[in-house]
This record gives structure tokens, sequence and C-alpha cells, in this order.
């Protein structure tokens, strides 16, 4: 199941997607936003998602071609912005972390954990088992 949310703050347009952001669901998404004027800034919220396939993957580099940046705060929006090497959503006026502050209350060992288990369960469910 898929919700996207849109929500229009002055001159930047939130994308809040929630859920499996996948095949028909990902394409319908695209379709709909080439069809909107979208605003100077697109900011696309990830930290809802719960898994993203290869169609879902496309759509998201799409996003960023055509000048989206993007959040996440959960183990697995991160894993898939780092992956896919989205470029980060900065508010105007803050400044980049230094090297030595985490980007994320999550600490990174968790965040590798989370990933190999789900990508365990992803390839167990794709052999049937």
């Amino acid at each position: 199941m898929l919700r996207v949310e849109i929500h229009d703050a002055s001159n930047t347009t939130w994308l809040k997607i929630e859920g499996r952001f996948v095949e028909a669901f990902a394409e319908d998404t695209r379709t709909m936003l080439s069809h909107c004027n979208l605003p100077f800034q697109l900011v696309v919220d990830l930290s809802e998602l719960t898994f993203v396939d290869s169609v879902g993957e496309e759509v998201l580099l799409w996003l960023t071609r055509i000048g989206a940046r993007f959040v996440g705060n959960t183990c697995y929006s991160l894993d898939v912005c780092q992956r896919l090497r989205l470029p980060p959503f900065k508010k105007r006026g803050s400044r980049a972390p230094q090297d030595s502050e985490p980007e994320s209350d999550v600490p990174p060992s968790a965040c590798r954990d989370l990933a190999g288990d789900l990508n365990a369960q992803i390839g167990s469910e794709s052999d049937g088992r």
C-alpha cells in the first residue's frame, strides 16, 4: 500500500511518501507529478517509506533529475538515500554537519543491522521461502 501526500508551503512543495513505493504506484506518482506545475523547490520526505523496488528507485532518481531534495530519518530511508545518492534537503541558513556530527539520531550500526535483516528477508521472499 502507498500513500502520497503533497503539501505546499510558500515556494516549496513537500511530497511525503508512505509505504511501499513499487511498480504501478511509483509510475502513477511520476505521472501525477509530471502534470503538476511544481514550484522552485521540491522536497521528498521518505521517513515513512517501507520498501522501494527498482521502478520506485527509477522514479526517485527521476525526482532528483527534476531538482528534488530528500529527507529521511529512519534506517531504511537513510539507506535508500545513501545508496541512490539522493541529494539531501538542507534548510536555508543551516550549517553543514561536521564530520564528527551524525546526520541522524539513529546509530549507523543499527542501520547496517536493519539493512542486512531487510535484505535477507527480501531475498527469502523472492526465493519463495
